[in-house]
Protein backbone atom coordinates (compact mmCIF):
# COMPACT_ATOMS: atom_id res chain seq x y z
CA UNK A 1 0.00 0.00 0.00
CA UNK A 2 1.32 3.45 -0.90
CA UNK A 3 2.51 5.63 1.97
CA UNK A 4 0.49 8.78 2.79
CA UNK A 5 1.82 11.90 1.11
CA UNK A 6 2.53 13.55 4.49
CA UNK A 7 4.83 10.71 5.49
CA UNK A 8 6.67 10.86 2.19
CA UNK A 9 7.20 14.59 2.66
CA UNK A 10 8.54 14.06 6.17
CA UNK A 11 10.92 11.38 4.90
CA UNK A 12 12.20 13.70 2.16
CA UNK A 13 12.70 16.56 4.63
CA UNK A 14 14.65 14.30 6.95
CA UNK A 15 16.87 13.15 4.09
CA UNK A 16 17.52 16.74 3.02
CA UNK A 17 18.43 17.71 6.59
CA UNK A 18 20.81 14.79 6.87
CA UNK A 19 22.49 15.99 3.68
CA UNK A 20 22.69 19.55 5.07
CA UNK A 21 24.28 18.28 8.28
CA UNK A 22 26.80 16.10 6.44
CA UNK A 23 27.86 18.86 4.05
CA UNK A 24 28.02 21.48 6.80
CA UNK A 25 30.25 19.19 8.86
CA UNK A 26 32.51 18.49 5.84
CA UNK A 27 32.89 22.23 5.13
CA UNK A 28 33.44 23.46 8.68
CA UNK A 29 35.85 20.63 9.48
CA UNK A 30 37.94 21.42 6.39
CA UNK A 31 37.18 18.13 4.65
CA UNK A 32 35.82 20.29 1.84
CA UNK A 33 38.40 23.07 1.57
CA UNK A 34 37.64 26.73 0.74
CA UNK A 35 37.05 27.34 -2.97
CA UNK A 36 36.47 23.59 -3.56
CA UNK A 37 33.97 23.05 -6.41
CA UNK A 38 30.78 21.24 -5.41
CA UNK A 39 30.05 18.74 -8.17
CA UNK A 40 26.46 17.51 -7.99
CA UNK A 41 27.09 14.11 -9.55
CA UNK A 42 29.92 13.31 -7.13
CA UNK A 43 28.19 14.59 -4.01
CA UNK A 44 24.83 12.97 -4.73
CA UNK A 45 26.61 9.65 -5.22
CA UNK A 46 28.68 10.05 -2.04
CA UNK A 47 25.62 10.97 0.02
CA UNK A 48 23.38 8.49 -1.81
CA UNK A 49 20.67 11.06 -2.43
CA UNK A 50 18.99 12.46 -5.52
CA UNK A 51 20.41 15.55 -7.18
CA UNK A 52 17.15 17.35 -6.40
CA UNK A 53 17.54 16.69 -2.68
CA UNK A 54 21.20 17.72 -2.90
CA UNK A 55 20.25 21.03 -4.54
CA UNK A 56 17.79 21.75 -1.72
CA UNK A 57 20.52 21.05 0.84
CA UNK A 58 23.01 23.28 -0.95
CA UNK A 59 20.47 26.12 -1.16
CA UNK A 60 20.22 26.07 2.62
CA UNK A 61 24.00 26.12 2.96
CA UNK A 62 24.12 29.11 0.61
CA UNK A 63 21.74 30.91 2.95
CA UNK A 64 24.03 30.04 5.87
CA UNK A 65 27.01 31.53 4.06
CA UNK A 66 28.98 28.30 3.69
CA UNK A 67 28.56 27.97 -0.07
CA UNK A 68 28.80 30.69 -2.71
CA UNK A 69 28.67 31.04 -6.48
CA UNK A 70 32.06 30.87 -8.17
CA UNK A 71 33.24 31.19 -11.74
CA UNK A 72 30.74 30.35 -14.47
CA UNK A 73 27.95 30.13 -11.91
CA UNK A 74 29.26 26.99 -10.21
CA UNK A 75 28.81 26.49 -6.51
CA UNK A 76 31.99 26.38 -4.42
CA UNK A 77 32.89 26.29 -0.73
CA UNK A 78 33.07 29.88 0.46
CA UNK A 79 36.44 31.41 1.24
CA UNK A 80 36.48 34.11 3.91
CA UNK A 81 38.96 36.92 3.38
CA UNK A 82 40.14 39.27 6.13
CA UNK A 83 37.48 41.91 5.42
CA UNK A 84 34.67 39.36 5.57
CA UNK A 85 35.93 38.05 8.91
CA UNK A 86 36.07 41.56 10.32
CA UNK A 87 32.57 42.25 8.99
CA UNK A 88 31.22 39.05 10.58
CA UNK A 89 32.68 39.98 13.97
CA UNK A 90 31.41 43.55 13.70
CA UNK A 91 27.87 42.24 13.24
CA UNK A 92 28.41 39.76 16.08
CA UNK A 93 29.53 42.63 18.31
CA UNK A 94 26.33 44.54 17.52
CA UNK A 95 24.09 41.55 18.22
CA UNK A 96 25.86 40.28 21.30
CA UNK A 97 26.31 43.72 22.87
CA UNK A 98 22.54 44.11 22.55
CA UNK A 99 22.14 40.79 24.32
CA UNK A 100 24.60 41.80 27.06
CA UNK A 101 22.78 45.09 27.60
CA UNK A 102 19.41 43.36 27.91
CA UNK A 103 20.76 40.84 30.42
CA UNK A 104 22.59 43.50 32.46
CA UNK A 105 19.31 45.41 32.80
CA UNK A 106 17.36 42.44 34.16
CA UNK A 107 16.08 43.11 37.70
CA UNK A 108 17.09 39.56 38.61
CA UNK A 109 20.16 38.59 36.65
CA UNK A 110 21.17 35.67 38.84
CA UNK A 111 19.55 32.85 36.78
CA UNK A 112 21.05 34.16 33.52
CA UNK A 113 24.48 34.59 35.11
CA UNK A 114 24.35 31.04 36.49
CA UNK A 115 23.47 29.68 33.05
CA UNK A 116 26.29 31.60 31.37
CA UNK A 117 28.80 30.41 33.96
CA UNK A 118 27.66 26.83 33.32
CA UNK A 119 28.49 27.27 29.62
CA UNK A 120 31.93 28.57 30.63
CA UNK A 121 32.43 25.42 32.71
CA UNK A 122 31.52 23.40 29.62
CA UNK A 123 34.07 25.39 27.59
CA UNK A 124 36.74 24.61 30.15
CA UNK A 125 35.91 20.89 30.02
CA UNK A 126 36.03 20.99 26.22
CA UNK A 127 39.67 22.08 26.42
CA UNK A 128 40.73 18.45 26.08
CA UNK A 129 38.54 17.79 23.02
CA UNK A 130 39.38 18.19 19.33
CA UNK A 131 39.13 21.61 17.68
CA UNK A 132 35.59 21.03 16.42
CA UNK A 133 34.37 20.15 19.91
CA UNK A 134 36.02 23.24 21.37
CA UNK A 135 34.47 25.47 18.73
CA UNK A 136 31.02 24.06 19.47
CA UNK A 137 31.45 24.78 23.20
CA UNK A 138 32.53 28.34 22.38
CA UNK A 139 29.56 28.87 20.07
CA UNK A 140 27.20 27.53 22.73
CA UNK A 141 28.27 30.31 25.10
CA UNK A 142 27.54 33.03 22.55
CA UNK A 143 24.32 31.37 21.41
CA UNK A 144 23.16 31.13 25.03
CA UNK A 145 24.00 34.80 25.58
CA UNK A 146 21.53 35.69 22.83
CA UNK A 147 18.93 33.07 23.76
CA UNK A 148 18.68 34.23 27.38
CA UNK A 149 17.33 37.62 26.24
CA UNK A 150 14.13 35.98 25.04
CA UNK A 151 14.45 38.07 21.84
CA UNK A 152 13.76 35.54 19.07
CA UNK A 153 14.70 37.97 16.30
CA UNK A 154 18.08 38.56 17.92
CA UNK A 155 18.68 34.83 18.32
CA UNK A 156 17.62 34.10 14.73
CA UNK A 157 19.95 36.82 13.42
CA UNK A 158 22.87 35.37 15.38
CA UNK A 159 22.12 31.81 14.22
CA UNK A 160 22.15 32.99 10.59
CA UNK A 161 25.83 33.88 11.10
CA UNK A 162 26.75 30.64 12.84
CA UNK A 163 28.11 28.81 9.81
CA UNK A 164 30.32 31.76 8.87
CA UNK A 165 31.52 32.14 12.46
CA UNK A 166 32.46 28.47 12.61
CA UNK A 167 34.33 28.69 9.31
CA UNK A 168 36.25 31.81 10.29
CA UNK A 169 37.52 30.13 13.45
CA UNK A 170 38.18 26.70 11.92
CA UNK A 171 40.21 27.97 8.96
CA UNK A 172 42.33 30.34 11.05
CA UNK A 173 44.30 27.36 12.34
CA UNK A 174 44.60 25.70 15.73
CA UNK A 175 46.76 28.33 17.44
CA UNK A 176 44.53 31.30 16.59
CA UNK A 177 41.33 29.33 17.20
CA UNK A 178 42.42 28.31 20.69
CA UNK A 179 43.21 31.95 21.48
CA UNK A 180 39.65 32.90 20.61
CA UNK A 181 38.26 30.27 22.96
CA UNK A 182 40.04 31.42 26.11
CA UNK A 183 37.61 30.95 29.01
CA UNK A 184 38.94 33.90 31.04
CA UNK A 185 38.25 36.31 28.18
CA UNK A 186 34.66 35.07 27.98
CA UNK A 187 34.31 35.34 31.74
CA UNK A 188 35.00 39.08 31.45
CA UNK A 189 31.72 39.41 29.53
CA UNK A 190 29.78 37.55 32.22
CA UNK A 191 31.39 39.59 34.99
CA UNK A 192 30.45 42.80 33.19
CA UNK A 193 26.84 41.69 32.79
CA UNK A 194 26.76 40.69 36.46
CA UNK A 195 27.59 44.26 37.54
CA UNK A 196 24.28 45.46 36.11
CA UNK A 197 26.09 48.24 34.28
CA UNK A 198 24.72 48.06 30.72
CA UNK A 199 27.44 50.31 29.25
CA UNK A 200 30.15 48.19 30.86
CA UNK A 201 28.56 45.01 29.46
CA UNK A 202 28.35 46.52 25.97
CA UNK A 203 32.00 47.59 26.09
CA UNK A 204 33.09 44.13 27.28
CA UNK A 205 31.47 42.52 24.23
CA UNK A 206 32.95 45.04 21.78
CA UNK A 207 36.41 44.58 23.30
CA UNK A 208 36.05 40.79 23.10
CA UNK A 209 34.97 40.83 19.45
CA UNK A 210 37.60 43.35 18.35
CA UNK A 211 40.35 41.22 19.87
CA UNK A 212 38.93 38.00 18.40
CA UNK A 213 38.68 39.41 14.87
CA UNK A 214 42.19 40.88 15.04
CA UNK A 215 43.52 37.54 16.27
CA UNK A 216 41.97 35.59 13.39
CA UNK A 217 43.26 37.88 10.65
CA UNK A 218 46.68 38.57 12.19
Amino acid sequence: MAQPAALLGLEKTSLRQQAVDALRRAITSGQLAPRSPLVETELSEMLQISRGTLREAMRQLQQEGLITVGARGRLIVRHLDDKEIRDIFAVRAALESLAARELAQLPDRAPAIATLRATLDAMARAGNENLEGRIEADLEFHRTLCRLTGNETLLHSWISLEGSIRMSIMFAGLGKAVGNMDVDRHNEIVDAIDTGDADHAIQAVHTHMAWAAANLVA
